[in-house]
């Protein structure tokens, strides 16, 4: 117990930098899976062979190749991000955003198209009744796919720790390395840290879809 307590700041740090990882990615990945979503039920031919590419493009490629090419790759074209925590930001945000679109155009299908042609009836355009009607009836029924990727994009963020950013993974392997002796502790403080972000994630989504169920 003493020697988590000596390491105790070393382990804050790197469950705020995973937990700062996860917040930014999430949001990002919100936004710009939102907007592919609305883009692949679009009715202009160009946007949804767009979003469909990039869903496809990214959903199959393994995040560490997003990794890799963000942080080694666009060097050679000369661009660099102002830090590894930006470049991780941006990979974890772009990779899940693949995945927050499908859930999200999952919801929108799932609206009854009779509301959208009411809508239309109305004298709205596509991009007023998605906004106004669509998207927030669409948005209730995909709170637990949503939680279960947010969940996902959570553990993701360890693979930053082979790309310099000191996450929790990377400081278990520091620890770890250093102190032989202590690594159960280690991993069982690491493990508890993981898990206080993903079970009051989880715990947060389930109060967030009852609430909102009960409002619907």
């Amino acid at each position: 117990m003493s020697f988590l307590v000596d390491n105790f700041t070393l382990l804050r740090d790197g469950f705020l930098t995973t937990l700062s990882l996860a917040l930014l990615s999430g949001l990002l990945a919100l936004l710009l899976g939102t907007v592919l979503a609305a883009m692949r039920v679009s009715p202009v031919l160009a946007l949804r062979g767009l979003a469909t590419f990039y869903v496809e493009a990214f959903r199959n490629t393994p995040l560490t190749v997003i990794f890799f090419f963000l942080v080694f790759g666009i060097v050679y074209i000369d661009l660099q991000f102002p830090t590894k925590f930006v470049a991780a930001v941006a990979a974890l945000s772009l990779y899940t955003a693949a995945f927050v679109c499908e859930a999200v155009r999952s919801g929108i299908n799932s609206v009854s198209t009779g509301q959208a042609e009411a809508a239309r009836a109305l004298g709205l355009d596509f991009r007023q009744s998605l906004t106004t009607i669509v998207l927030p009836q669409a948005f209730r029924t995909v709170i637990p796919p949503l939680g279960n990727v947010w969940i996902a994009l959570a553990k993701n963020t360890s693979i930053a720790a082979g790309f310099a950013v000191t996450d929790l993974t990377a400081v278990l392997s520091r620890l770890a390395n250093a102190n032989g002796d202590q690594i159960l502790a280690v991993f069982a403080a690491v493990v508890a840290a993981y898990l206080i972000i993903t079970l009051s994630s989880a715990w947060g989504f389930s109060v967030l879809e009852r609430k909102l169920a009960i409002v619907r």
